[in-house]
């Protein structure tokens, strides 16, 4: 992959108990600007928390600027918003417009990253939401996700985009704010040894960057293969890519979501499983509390970590984002996590299992995957996916 920068630190942040401290202890030292971009802001203990750190450095002189999806942040109070805008952030919404009752592309193209830069010189992106991981009714929590801590050249990949994003939405908004005059200098020394590469998916000029990245990683892989993802419903070319991968000795393994959180994808997702398990792909559910995570791990070498489902609504419909890496040490340890929750909370699908479903329970998923195509068919992906 020609974008991989090298001189990068990467730090690994398994769900919100590691990742929302190291968020928070950023943003109190930041001396300059703070840029947060999020898909869901909620309006519970860990909102609150980050908010009070957002107002704290807005308060000291630090330029703070929070942008947050329309849908996914819709529940957030009006006062926390106020109390935040009164302590000097600037708060933006993408797309707050959110109503369903047309079914149009651009209602369906949401701002699903999360991505957050301290003073130009640390960034935080990963799938973890601003929101309350213990919050998990009925499992033990946490939920399952990653974030990265990153340092290093590739901040300056990531600087510019997170502020051209800001600058564009302000742009469409008609708000003053899109041209930002004072910013700090990105401070992209190098940090250490691993080589990382930024990409985001976006509907203008990486629609499929994500996608390509994952493709090219499947086809060069030669030992085994690991993806954890949440909402796992690729398209045939990913399918084909791994099945190819399978009958070729590589040993591939999906770590899926056990948990039924959107019935939709869920079941939508199990009509694929009787054709990559005949292909030779294993699948491990994952059953102890909800799987957030969207990462892979190829041939202890390669591995990305970000907010890309492998769905049709992250890599045609939402903006994206994820950090790309070829780095042993990153790679070897996000292996090791990934098995050790295969170990603690995953159920392998059996084959054998699998085709002794009973008949209604062998419909359902090819019902709910017709519906998920005559959706994508409504917005115009219908031949793509």
């Amino acid at each position: 992959m020609n974008d991989l920068l090298p001189g990068n630190r990467l730090d690994l942040l398994e769900s919100g108990t590691a990742y929302f401290p190291a968020l928070c202890a950023a943003i109190d030292a930041a001396q300059y600007e703070v840029d947060l971009q999020t898909y869901i802001f909620a309006d519970d203990a860990t909102g609150t928390m980050i908010a009070e750190a957002l107002s704290r450095a807005a308060q000291r002189g630090v330029r703070v600027r929070v942008l947050v999806d329309g849908f996914g942040s819709r529940g957030l109070s009006p006062k926390l918003i106020r109390d935040l805008q009164n302590a000097g952030v600037s708060w933006l919404v993408f797309r707050p417009e959110y109503a369903w009752t047309t079914l149009r592309r651009h209602r369906l193209r949401r701002l699903h990253r999360k991505v957050t830069v301290i003073d130009a010189g640390i960034a935080f992106i990963g799938g973890i939401n601003i929101i309350d991981d213990m919050d998990t009714p009925g499992q033990i929590p946490p939920r399952f996700d990653y974030a990265v801590r990153v340092q290093g050249p590739i901040l300056s990949r990531i600087v510019p985009d997170v502020r051209r994003l800001w600058s564009f939405v302000c742009w469409t908004q008609n708000r003053t704010e899109w041209r930002v005059n004072k910013r700090a200098p990105i401070e992209a020394r190098p940090a250490g040894q691993d080589r990382v590469a930024f990409l985001v998916r976006d509907n203008f000029r990486h629609r499929r960057d994500i996608e390509q990245a994952y493709l090219a990683a499947i086809t060069a892989a030669h030992d085994h293969i690991l993806i954890a993802n949440a909402y796992f419903l690729p398209g045939m070319r990913f399918r084909r890519a791994l099945m190819e991968a399978a009958e070729r000795g590589v040993k591939v393994t999906l770590l899926l979501q056990g948990r039924i959180e959107y019935r939709l994808m869920h079941y939508a997702s199990h009509a694929l499983y009787g054709q990559l398990l005949g292909a030779g792909v294993e699948i491990c559910e994952y059953h102890k509390s909800f799987l957030h995570a969207k990462v892979a791990v190829i041939d202890e070498h390669w591995a990305t970590v970000g907010s890309s489902n492998i769905d049709p609504f992250s890599l045609l419909l939402a903006r994206e984002a994820n950090l790309v890496a070829e780095a042993d040490d990153f790679a070897r340890s996000l292996r090791r996590e990934l098995l050790a929750a295969m170990q603690r909370g995953g159920v392998m699908v059996r084959p054998g299992d699998w085709q002794r479903r009973t008949w209604y329970r062998r419909i359902l998923p090819y019902l709910a995957l017709g519906l998920v195509r005559v959706l994508m068919g409504l917005v115009g992906y219908g031949r793509v996916w």
